[in-house]
């Protein structure tokens, strides 16, 4: 929205310097300095690896009217406090200018982004939608995502994430929504939060958040899930529930996987019933599906409408079931964005559901494993059960690497009946040595770890080996906390 920098200053409490109060602000807000177009403004925070101070100049070059410093610099700019309270008050206050915009908030252990990215395809064909890129859903890509929405914005979509109590319910103060989603409680965060209670606790300030059922208020719930569906009384909102639960008001039924782990299933609401065939893969997109369904049928959509455009999404979002099928017959899932136990799980049932239909011609499943972050004390066993997993499962060959993937392989190890092979690897290029050496046509490769191990580099590695791929094979899977 167009506003002056000394509109910009007084609402975060801001002190000009070197730029006229009445210089109109056009552009957008920008983090990166490499972003900043003409007109907008440049937040520049200080990092963990490099301070924002640094690029201001780079800003102002780009067309930067001034920049927000928690220092003073030499250049146009305005003076805060703090960087990320300066954003949020923006964002806020660019929020109440816009009515008209309906804010719906997503959160849950695993599933928020490709969630994000589902529902965002669906409401996009009902009015303009507004959603973060990735999985921007903290303290920072929270207001930056609001900041995107505009006087034309009809829906805006957001993923909350909580690192501890209180979390969820700061970022509903900066932009109040409207409908609530929760997913899911797992066990991502444990160490932080101790037990799957207070996760449960921390994710249910999203719908205490909520207006009442009398002013619009809508809590969309799992009806899967029991720590998800308990929070019904916990909101002062009306509740749909979405699940394959008989009794969820959004329910799929008849689910089926095609050969490379997607799924097809009959969706139920009130009287209408629609086919939906997803061009995500693993089954555990049915859930994320129909939260995006219920949200979109509160949001004017019709069941049918909302199916076809379902059936037709591609994912959006890098290394989150990113399915690849290299030119000698080789699949390789990149799932490497993030994980936690409960999706590592899912990710795991994927890639036995996509190899199953391999076995006849030779196909093996390789599981490519790294370590889960910030499990706290529970971590050492959380990895162990998922290579007893792997194990059960049945997958051909397991790799764990990393030290903290310790325990993945031992777990797989001490499955007396499985007949597959486990071993360890202590970093990527060991890893990408073992599966050069190993991997033939037909098999299939699941990557997967947390954010930090930076896994990803496993699987652009092997399918840069032989880069063609089939193109409109790609799946996508949201494993943030």
């Amino acid at each position: 929205m167009t506003m002056t920098v000394g509109e910009v200053a007084e609402i975060i409490g801001g002190q000009l310097n070197g730029v006229e109060p009445s210089t109109q602000v056009t552009g957008s807000v920008e983090f990166d300095s490499r972003a900043v177009t003409r007109g907008g403004l440049f937040l520049a925070l200080p990092g963990e690896h490099a301070d924002g101070r640094d690029f201001v100049a780079d800003a102002s070059r780009r067309g930067a009217v001034a920049s927000i410093v928690t220092e003073p610099v030499d250049a146009p700019s305005i003076l805060v406090a703090d960087g990320l309270a300066a954003i949020a008050a923006l964002a806020g206050a660019v929020l109440r200018r816009l009515p008209s915009a309906k804010v719906i908030g997503i959160t849950g252990s695993s599933g928020k982004t490709s969630t994000k990215d589902l529902l965002a395809g669906l409401l996009a064909g009902i009015g303009p939608t507004v959603a973060p890129p990735g999985s921007f859903n903290n303290e920072l890509g929270h207001p930056y995502t609001v900041l995107r929405a505009d006087e034309s914005t009809r829906f805006l979509v957001l993923e909350t994430s909580a690192r501890g109590a209180g979390h969820i319910r700061y970022l509903t103060e900066i932009a109040p929504p409207q409908i609530g989603v929760v997913l899911n409680v797992g066990s991502a965060h444990l160490g932080e939060f101790g037990s799957r209670e207070a996760i449960a606790r921390a994710k249910a300030e999203l719908v205490e958040a909520l207006p009442a059922a009398a002013d619009g208020g809508v809590a969309v719930l799992n009806a899967d899930d029991p720590l998800v569906s308990s929070m019904a009384a916990r909101t002062p909102a009306r509740v749909v529930t979405f699940g394959e639960a008989s009794d969820a008001d959004v329910r799929a039924r008849d689910v089926v996987l095609d050969e490379l782990g997607r799924a097809m299933f009959t969706v139920e609401a009130a009287d209408a019933v629609a086919a939906v065939r997803l061009r995500y893969v693993g089954r555990h997109h049915v859930t994320n599906a129909l939260a995006a369904v219920a949200v979109a049928l509160e949001c004017g959509g019709s069941l049918h409408e909302i199916a076809a455009s379902l059936s037709a999404q591609l994912p959006a979002s890098r290394w989150r079931m990113e399915l690849s099928e290299r030119a000698d017959g080789v699949v390789v899932i990149n799932d490497a964005y993030n994980a936690n136990p409960q999706s590592m799980g899912a990710a795991l049932e994927a890639l036995a559901s996509v190899s199953r239909g391999r076995r006849a011609g030779g196909g093996r499943s390789f599981a490519v494993l790294g370590p889960m972050a910030e499990l706290g004390p529970a971590g050492p066993a959380e990895h162990e059960a998922i290579g007893r997993l792997a194990a059960r499962l049945d997958v051909s060959r397991l790799i764990a690497v990393g030290e903290s993937a310790r325990p993945i392989q031992l777990g797989a190890a001490l499955e007396g009946s499985w007949h597959g092979e486990s071993t360890w690897v202590p970093d990527v290029e060991a890893a990408v040595a073992v599966l050069r050496a190993e991997l033939r046509p037909t098999d299939v490769v699941l990557v997967k770890a947390s954010r930090a191990a930076s896994l990803e580099r496993v699987a652009l590695a092997i399918t840069d080996d032989f880069p063609e791929t089939s193109g409109d094979q790609s799946g996508a899977g949201g494993t943030a906390a």
